[in-house]
């Protein structure tokens, strides 16, 4: 056996794929994410498929680490090294309030305190040339006070190193040989762009989490090593490509979104392959539920990221596909607040204890739990057997908040599981809706890929609400991240400060920086990944003259100044509804995406065998007005291409259940996906 894997760890479950080309066989399963040692839960994963390490021959892994060490600051003590006069950037930032209607409002603290941020003499000019030399006596200095302060990790800024980086270079070359041990780097690895505030809050969070992404990957080495192991491994980069470990382990931000990525690939490919335009991959696991747009097989890629929100975050300038992500999972807790209002989310319930239907001690009642109430879930078949889950525990949670809102007995606890469920559709459509509607799309316009453990039983009611009139679940939605990552290219992402007016010889300038961007680029991914053919895509930021927000515009062939300005303004025009073909307008930006394709299976081999299982009948609530209706409930895997059924109905299979709402119609398409036909009312 020779498999390739990939490996999802979510905020409750961790998911494997395996799939063997030669054999064409293919093996799904999930285990519980272990949170005080991730390994522990990717090792009972290849337990639990029977797949001994050393006969993997590729691991694609995917992992919420990062973002997780972000937002609950549980990263390194980080130093930074700057510019003199530089040290208070990050909190100075962008000196804007974002919310200016909150008369309390504060930033979150920087990742690096104002007491270990510290300055050193050296300047560029705005062209990269050298005014004042690095000050190598004062960074000994520096290193020397960083060390017994025993700092983790070091950044690197200094003011216009993106014209000229030699001296960050410098630096990090000198603080690399005076501080063994310590995770050292520089803004210009990351961005060579000249926005100073995101290239400082960029390298103070690749600094901040470096060491635990280093221990963690070291970590990851050594267990499957120990057990024979002796493939490669990947990291799935937020940018929707796989990364080496020596790049990640050099710029671990570029994982910021590593875990929902995966499904966005998927979506990406199974949309191409279905003939799908337009596509919302929608995604809901246990703790969260991500959204983003696929228009003709490719996803929207930010070049800026808010770790925690606009609003209170702080932006990281790396490549991060465009994900809309709420607080709204599986396991996502409804509570009362001080008025007695009933709330869903964002606090989870996890995978320890989880849910109250669990059995682990969960006492809180959950999304889970009222689906369970309602009958959508089937006690006895969740993860296949695997995990038996108690209806009485589950209205014993839901019996804490019916008091203070004021339901009693079995039906009061049907109504308030009813009402958990729709805020917790509410609060996804709004999701999905500042994923299109805020970018100048109609939802209605879009299919819906529903996809994640509680996807499929969520999207019918989700497309009712956006009005969309077709949902598609794709085989094995509960592994369909991992599924992803398998399916995923090798990619790098590039971007230079390149400013300009949009006039007659600006095309030759542009070609000649992307030519330089692309040799280097190739040459980066033949090194990493041993592939022969590299393909490319181009962009640039425009905007018109006095603006202060760009937009990122596909310029790969276009080979006029003519060409690029109509593209220019029909992306503005579709943004902002209206465009101005006489307003003069300006470049502030090259970006490059290069990719390289891996070997990846083929997504038609990837569903499981059929298996011939009868149909039963089930009562599930839809309606608490109307009750329990008799319900026909199929197994996924005895259901041929072509097959055809009504609602309402509901389709189980391993990690995942479809809920078919009454009066709409599914059948089964060409690669095993429920196509669910949306009666609009």
């Amino acid at each position: 056996m020779s498999y390739a894997v990939a490996i999802d760890i979510g905020g409750t479950f961790t998911d494997l794929v395996a799939f063997d080309h030669e054999a064409d066989k293919v093996i799904y399963t999930k285990s519980p994410t272990t949170y005080g040692n991730f390994v522990e839960g990717i090792l009972d994963c290849f337990r639990k498929a029977n797949i001994a390490p050393e006969d993997t021959l590729l691991i694609n892994h995917g992992t919420t680490l990062v973002i997780n060490s972000l937002i609950q600051r549980l990263g390194g003590r980080t130093a930074l090294i700057t510019t003199r006069g530089f040290r208070d950037v990050l909190e100075i930032a962008r000196g804007n309030r974002p919310d200016p209607l909150d008369l309390y409002y504060q930033r979150d603290e920087p990742l690096i305190p104002r007491d270990m941020r510290f300055e050193v003499n050296e300047r560029m000019d705005s062209a990269g040339k050298i005014i004042q030399a690095l000050n190598s006596d004062e960074l000994g200095e520096l290193a020397e006070r960083i060390r017994k302060e025993k700092v983790e990790a070091v950044a690197v800024f200094f003011l216009n190193s993106y014209a000229n980086p030699v001296h960050e270079e410098e630096a990090a070359a000198m603080l690399k040989r005076l501080l063994p041990g310590v995770f050292v780097t520089c803004s210009t690895e990351l961005s060579r762009e000249w926005y100073e505030y995101e290239r400082t809050s960029t390298v103070a969070a690749n600094a901040y989490v470096g060491p635990q992404v280093n221990s963690y990957i070291r970590a990851l080495e050594n267990d499957l090593k120990s057990k024979n192991f002796d493939g490669t491994i990947y990291m799935m980069g937020s940018n929707g490509g796989v990364l080496s470990v020596e790049r990640t382990c050099r710029q671990p931000i570029a994982l910021v979104e590593s875990g929902p990525i995966g499904g966005c690939i998927g979506a990406g490919v199974y949309a191409q392959a279905l003939g799908f335009d337009n596509v919302i991959s929608f995604d809901m696991g246990g703790t969260t539920a991500k959204c983003t747009l696929v228009e003709e097989g490719r996803f929207s890629v930010d070049s800026v990221y808010y770790a925690s929100g606009y609003v209170q975050g702080f932006p990281i300038k790396s490549p991060v596909i465009n994900i809309v992500e709420v607080g709204s999972g599986g396991g996502s807790i409804g509570w009362v607040d001080a008025q007695n209002r009933l709330h869903v989310g964002p606090r989870s319930a996890g995978s320890n204890p989880g849910p109250a239907c669990y059995g682990r001690g969960g006492t809180e009642p959950t999304v889970t739990d009222a689906n369970l109430v309602l009958g959508r879930l089937n006690a006895e078949n969740f993860l296949g057997g695997e995990l038996k889950l108690d209806g009485g525990r589950a209205r014993q949670a839901l019996a804490t908040l019916a008091a203070p809102l004021g339901y009693a007995g079995a039906q009061g606890e049907v109504e308030l599981a009813a009402g958990i469920l729709a805020i917790a559709t509410v609060v996804m459509a709004g999701a999905v809706r500042k994923i299109s509607v805020e970018h100048g799309r109609d939802p209605r316009d879009f299919v819906l890929f529903s996809y994640g453990g509680g996807g499929p039983l969520h999207a019918c009611a989700l497309a009712h609400e956006l009005s969309i009139p077709v949902v598609v679940i794709p085989p094995e939605p509960g592994n369909f991240s991992a599924i992803g990552m398998l399916l995923a290219d090798a990619r790098l992402d590039d971007s230079n400060t390149f400013t300009g007016r949009m006039e007659e010889g600006i095309v030759e300038k542009m070609e000649s920086v992307f030519s330089a961007m692309e040799q280097q680029a190739a040459a980066s991914l033949k090194a990493e990944f041993s592939c022969d053919e590299v393909n490319f895509q181009r962009f640039a930021e425009m905007r018109y003259i006095g603006q202060r927000h760009n937009i990122r515009v596909p310029v790969s062939g276009l080979a006029s100044m003519v060409a690029m300005r109509e593209a220019f303004e029909k992306d503005y025009k579709r943004r902002y509804g209206h465009a101005d073909a006489k307003a003069p307008a300006e470049l502030q930006a090259l970006h490059l995406s290069a990719f390289a394709r891996l070997r990846r299976p083929d997504a038609n081999r990837l569903p499981r065998p059929m298996a011939d299982k009868p149909a039963r009948l089930r009562k599930v609530c839809f309606d608490p007005a109307t009750g329990p209706v008799d319900t026909r409930v199929y197994d996924r895997y005895s259901l041929a291409r072509g097959f055809k059924g009504e609602g309402p109905a509901v389709i189980e299979e391993y990690g995942s259940t479809t809920l078919v709402w009454p009066g709409d119609h599914f059948e089964i398409g060409p690669m095993h996906e429920i196509r669910v036909h949306c009666t609009q009312g």
